[in-house]
């Protein structure tokens, strides 16, 4: 039988990483409480909600997903790829602002929606969102798909705003999917993980210490302050966010905002980069970041930009961060096992975050 690691990870050296093997959970037709009696068929237009699928253990139901869909690392392999988009990938990050601003301002749409891969589909259920028409397609435009295709598909919207709201997001896939128990079994763990790191940063923060004052930095240029869920990760991390937008968008700020914010730390977090792209970024800036500051570069596609359950590894990464100059070891020898993973798969906080100064 597979079984699935749910691990309480190391947050600081002085915490043992606690290790729980629990059974996948059984076939969705013995608890079915949502909207279908059987395996639904599901296409996602969101990574996030992909990876919120294949943890829900659906990975057999999804029959479509995006061009940015990569995690797991086969979320594409054998599904319609049913929403392409630009590639960007050489770039610059002004570049990009540049042609996102264009687009916008000529009404062209940044994804396009292939009618035929979703017709193929035939999905019962297609999770998508309205949150950022930068990141994804418009649910409006699924509607006028799915009218024009004669689809009887449920689209669901998720568009959670902060860090509760994310987590929350996973019983409503959870119960539109029929697997109401895997949801709440998922959303106990994520929360569980929370509360521990939470219980290890009181054990070890000094009491005559303040919080840490974070700043984290969406986008590089132009500098972009953090919003939604992202300052929820910080105050989950056990620091204090600075110039920033709770549950509401991220927006353009400015390098003297940044300089007067005078923040502990700067956590560079460039929407759609991993760790190498995010470091180069943050190296690139590094003479115009306040100088006591301490600058790290963060893998933010995977923990901090995407609202799935990674966010949850984002915190642990940034609470190891924000926490490690009270313990012993440094930030790269820890290792995290990822609850998602079968096997003895496992990566270093260090292939999360990075620091720069």
């Amino acid at each position: 039988m597979k079984r699935k690691v749910d691990t309480v990870r190391q947050l600081l050296p002085s915490a043992w990483a606690h290790v729980t093997i629990v059974p996948d959970p059984p076939d969705t037709s013995s608890y079915c409480t949502g909207s279908y009696s059987e395996s639904v068929r599901i296409v996602s237009l969101l990574p996030s909600t992909t990876e919120i699928v294949f943890d829900l253990g659906l990975g057999d139901d999804l029959l479509g997903v995006t061009f940015e869909c990569n995690f797991p690392s086969h979320a594409r392999v054998g599904r319609e790829i049913v929403v392409g988009g630009m590639d960007t990938k050489h770039l610059l990050p002004e570049e990009i602002d540049a042609l996102v601003r264009e687009r916008l301002a000529a009404g062209d749409e940044l994804y396009t929606l292939d009618d035929e891969a979703l017709a193929r589909c035939n999905p019962d259920l297609i999770l998508s969102q309205d949150l950022c028409r930068v990141c994804a397609v418009p649910s409006g435009n699924v509607d006028e798909a799915v009218a024009r295709l004669g689809c009887s598909a449920q689209v669901l919207q998720i568009d959670p705003q902060t860090l509760d709201e994310v987590i929350e997001s996973v019983l409503t896939i959870a119960d539109a999917a029929g697997v109401s128990e895997r949801g709440r079994e998922l959303v106990a763990s994520l929360r569980s993980r929370l509360d521990q790191v939470a219980a290890q940063i009181a054990q070890v923060a000094p009491s005559d210490r303040p919080q840490p004052t974070v700043f984290v930095l969406e986008w590089a240029d132009p500098p972009f302050l953090a919003g939604h869920w992202v300052p929820d990760l910080v105050r989950a991390a056990g620091g204090v966010p600075v110039l920033a937008r709770p549950g509401q968008k991220s927006v353009p700020t400015t390098w003297d905002d940044i300089a007067a914010a005078d923040p502990d730390h700067i956590v560079v977090a460039p929407c759609g980069y991993d760790l190498e792209g995010a470091a180069d970024q943050a190296l690139g800036i590094l003479d115009r970041l306040p100088s006591r500051a301490a600058v790290w570069a963060i893998d933010a596609d995977a923990v901090v930009v995407r609202p799935g359950p990674r966010l949850v590894d984002g915190v642990e990464a940034l609470a190891h961060a924000l926490w490690s100059d009270v313990s012993d070891a440094d930030v790269t020898d820890s290792h995290v096992t990822d609850p998602r993973v079968t096997g003895s798969e496992t990566a270093l906080f260090g292939s999360l975050i990075r620091r720069l100064r």
